[in-house]
């Protein structure tokens, strides 16, 4: 134990160190760096420190904020205990939203406080977080008001699933989830998360056929290590689904 907090601490020290005389713009700079080489969580949260010394120093606080909710995403994503992963997206909707306060006509506040608000949802399940589906609604229609293809169709691609997972008297609609999906894919045709949320769907509305050719799509994908592709998460899914009893009926 004594360790583990030796090596906390030391690590602290040395993103510390390298911070010292950098500008805020140097440290997001660096941040982005790992953050597009991201693979492990030592290097996430590294990031996450660069990203938490630029807010200190910055002047313009905008992009260090939406970058944070951002890095607590990934993050939370590969927490594994549930109360961890809770509290890691709601400090991912926090630091969205002091981006959003800034920046009222930018996309990135609206869409990572939307996903950040999901995954949280995601984690209470979903009849216990409905609550939140307005403003995830609401935030993912302004990023699509915005900038309809930020993150490759990103908030077209929550919607879809958003509307997959609603029950019906909650204003869940299998055909407003295929049609999000489908603009989704128009933005990012090889992103994999989306392929595995259309084959899903198309599986709930019976198109087995279609359904199993977007999810072998995704599981025929070259491996990716980063992070931030969410492929091993997106094969998986795709894999969980193809073994779904619908597609053994003839």
């Amino acid at each position: 134990m004594k360790q583990k907090v030796f090596c906390l601490v030391f690590g602290l020290i040395l993103v510390s160190m390298a911070a010292f005389g950098q500008t805020p713009e140097e440290l997001i700079q660096e941040a982005d760096a790992l953050y597009a080489d991201m693979q492990d969580m030592e290097t996430a949260e590294k990031a996450l420190s660069l990203y938490r010394e630029a807010l200190v120093a910055a002047e313009d606080k905008y992009e260090a904020y939406w970058k944070i909710a951002r890095m607590l995403y990934y993050i939370g994503e590969h927490k594994e205990k549930k109360k961890e992963r809770q509290n890691t997206f709601a400090q991912g909707v926090y630091h969205a939203e002091k981006a959003m306060a800034l920046e009222a006509e930018k996309p990135d506040g609206y869409y990572w406080r939307g996903v950040n608000n999901g995954k949280y949802g995601e984690t209470r399940g979903v009849l216990k977080s409905l609550s939140l589906v307005k403003p995830i609604k609401s935030d993912m229609n302004k990023v699509i008001e915005l900038n309809r293809g930020y993150e490759d169709g990103g908030p077209d691609r929550v919607m879809g699933r958003v509307f997959l997972k609603l029950p019906g008297f909650a204003g869940g609609s299998k055909d407003k989830s295929l049609e999000h999906l489908l603009k989704s894919k128009e933005y990012g045709p090889e992103d994999a998360l989306t392929r595995a949320y259309l084959g899903d769907t198309l599986l709930a509305m019976k198109e087995v056929e279609k359904a199993r050719a977007e999810l072998e799509y995704v599981i025929n994908l070259p491996d990716d290590p980063l992070w931030v592709s969410s492929l091993k998460q997106s094969k998986e899914l795709a894999q969980e689904i193809l073994e779904n009893k619908k597609f053994r009926k003839k």
